[in-house]
């Protein structure tokens, strides 16, 4: 056990494991009073160095976090007011060196546009120019054809000579044969008329002398009365023969005027509707080769070879070079500055900036849907936008539509 005491007890000279010895203390008691007032000031010094609390350590990220936060916000106000001062400078200079600017106004060139149309609907079967030729008046541009057509204009052509042979006959007259059965008609109604005649005149001085007769007492009264009734039989055929006479006499002056005023007028009137047939069918195709009218060059052909076309389509169009000009859409307050008539100074950017003079020849509302809406609510008015349009002084060579036009 003894042995046990002395094993477990440190040897001279050293210490027990994290403990100071009797001797270090007795040491560090002994110090100098220098040392230990050394020792006292590196004291806060070792307790500055020990590790902080999580506590602290929140409350100095806090502090640091605001501190550059304070940082950026100053260095932000700083930069606000220098560029405050930079745009408050070069306002103040601009309103004193700078001019206000000419306004400017951008028109494009425009020229007359001839749609080339026909009556005629088809199929595209030739295509005499194309776009960008220069074409003249009268000459051929297309063929368009029509197999419907073809076929109207013969029916209308084959009625046309229908009518025409229809009144060729009422205007005719009669056959000659039927004329000459109506002048024998007449000859025998004359000839029985003749006979009733000679038959009345026999059987009157028959009734003459048995009336005398009987007057004397030498026939009896039968006789005459027989006698009275012959003649009055043969009378009643004279008139029966006159009668037959006067119709054959119509019937034979009909044959020879033929028929009516009106079946003669109805008849010459289908004619004409049959020749106006042909003819309105003629003018549909009179289209079927159309003609430039007027001098130009092809600007667009709007269908394709082989493509159907119908009536009044445009096909293509001409533009008119030589009569070319400048529109303007310029609001109304401006428009004091271009009067009909003023000669005005254009730029042509796309012939090299060139200037050219132009005169206003027009001027017009372009209606409600180009009306600029007043800013303000009160004291300020809604402007009208007006289109100008001005055509050049000299003719201005590679001048063409679609080209801008600068007005100052």
């Amino acid at each position: 056990m003894e042995n046990n005491k002395e094993g477990m007890q440190p040897a001279a000279g050293q210490e027990s494991a994290g403990f100071p010895t009797f001797n270090e203390e007795k040491k560090r008691a002994q110090s100098s009073p220098g040392e230990k007032a050394n020792n006292e000031k590196k004291q806060p010094e070792a307790e500055a160095t020990k590790p902080l609390g999580k506590e602290e350590q929140e409350k100095a990220e806090k502090a640091k976090r605001r501190k550059i936060r304070q940082a950026k916000r100053l260095s932000l106000i700083g930069s606000m007011l220098i560029l405050v001062a930079v745009v408050a400078g070069v306002a103040i200079w601009g309103i004193i060196n700078l001019k206000p600017a000419d306004v400017t106004i951008q028109g494009q060139a425009d020229c007359e546009v001839v749609r080339v149309s026909g009556k005629l609907a088809g199929r595209l079967v030739e295509l005499y120019v194309k776009e960008g030729d220069y074409v003249h008046k009268g000459q051929r541009l297309a063929k368009i054809y029509s197999s419907t057509t073809d076929a109207t204009l013969t029916k209308a052509k084959e009625m046309r000579n229908v009518a025409s042979s229809q009144n060729a006959k009422v205007e005719r007259g009669t056959r000659y044969e039927l004329i000459n059965s109506a002048q024998k008609m007449v000859e025998q109604a004359r000839s029985a008329k003749q006979q009733a005649q000679a038959a009345e005149e026999i059987t009157r001085k028959t009734y003459e002398r048995v009336n005398n007769l009987f007057n004397e007492g030498v026939v009896s009264e039968q006789k005459r009365d027989e006698a009275k009734a012959a003649l009055n039989a043969a009378i009643a055929t004279v008139s029966t023969a006159n009668a037959a006479m006067e119709a054959a006499e119509s019937q034979l002056e009909m044959a020879r005027n033929g028929a009516q005023a009106e079946d003669k007028a109805a008849s010459k009137g289908m004619e004409n509707v049959a020749q106006a047939s042909v003819r309105e069918v003629e003018a549909l195709l009179e289209d079927k080769y159309l003609i430039a009218p007027c001098d130009g060059e092809i600007s667009s052909i709007y269908p394709h070879l082989g493509e159907l076309v119908i009536m009044g389509a445009p096909i293509m169009t001409i533009s008119l070079l030589e009569d070319m000009w400048a529109s303007f859409s310029v609001r109304e307050e401006k428009l004091n500055d271009l009067p009909m008539g003023k000669e005005i100074n254009v730029m042509i950017p796309a012939l090299g900036n060139k200037e050219v003079k132009m005169e206003v020849f027009y001027v017009h509302d372009m209606g409600s849907y180009a009306t600029w809406g007043a800013t303000k609510a009160y004291g300020d008015y809604d402007s009208k936008t007006f289109e100008v349009k001005a055509r050049p002084v000299k003719p201005i060579e590679n001048f063409r539509p679609g080209m801008s036009v600068i007005l100052k």
